[in-house]
């Protein structure tokens, strides 16, 4: 008689903890990626080559579902390029992000910061942990810069270009198993001088993979995506490329791209 009660009260205790767990609420993360870019670009003299600049932004975040960030990286590939007052352009050896460049990006040395991009950009990455989109986008005041508290943690470069990518991040988010985010950037240049008949170009592609992982590293999900600027100058190294225009990635293009047409 003991064993029989012994039995159907280890029963009883065994569908308690499974409705115990069954009840518990499954939290839900959801992973997104996305870029902002910006442009500017100036013409040649006699003294100084003309000078165009892409900088892209690119952000991957985790969050949970009540909207939070649970985790957000940041990078930036700023490309410059050059193109003389004869229409030639002229051809970089390499690219590289800000991160990688690290204390190479010389932000302290040359620009009296507190501290350099890299580390910077982590202080940011931490504080937005925990807020909503909306409480993200609060962080940025007057002059693109971060408020007071942004500012008194150390980072005092201007934030605007992160939130917006960030924005885009939080906009493209998908439900995923995953438990951290990978960010990576490459920039390929093709280049082409000027003619009487056809104008020159030098053409940055920088092409953004950003992936969820799991807690075995295993890619869970992934997002590839390119921001291409073609900047164009005639044969005295003046710019024809419209800085006005926005820049959208191919991704976001969609059939605008034009591949197929």
């Amino acid at each position: 008689m003991k064993r029989i009660v012994s039995f159907i009260l280890c029963a009883v205790m065994l569908v308690s903890a499974l409705a115990i767990v069954g009840c518990g609420e499954t939290k839900t993360l959801k992973f997104g990626a996305g870029s902002y870019t910006t442009v500017s670009a100036s013409n040649a003299t006699a003294d100084k080559a003309g000078a165009a600049e892409a900088s892209v932004t690119a952000a991957a975040v985790l969050i949970d579902g009540n909207g939070k960030i649970v985790k957000c990286v940041i990078d930036c590939m700023q490309n410059k390029v050059q193109y003389t007052n004869a229409g030639v352009a002229v051809a970089n050896e390499s690219f590289k992000t800000k991160k990688e460049l690290g204390d190479d990006y010389n932000m302290v040395t040359y620009g009296g910061a507190v501290a350099e991009w890299f580390e910077q950009v982590a202080v940011f990455e931490n504080l937005v942990v925990g807020k909503t989109l909306d409480e993200v986008k609060a962080l940025v005041v007057d002059g693109d810069k971060g408020t007071d508290a942004v500012i008194s943690a150390g980072c005092t470069i201007t934030i605007v270009e992160f939130v917006k990518a960030i924005e885009k991040a939080v906009a493209s988010a998908k439900d995923t198993k995953a438990t951290d985010v990978k960010l990576g950037m490459y920039t390929s240049q093709e280049t082409a001088n000027a003619t009487v008949d056809k104008n020159g170009s030098n053409k940055v592609e920088t092409t953004i993979f950003a992936a969820a992982v799991d807690a075995n590293g295993k890619i869970a999900n992934c997002t590839i995506d390119c921001a291409q600027v073609d900047f164009t100058f005639d044969t005295t190294g003046k710019s024809t490329f419209d800085t006005t225009a926005e820049v959208k990635t191919k991704y976001e293009l969609g059939d605008d791209y034009n591949m197929v047409t």
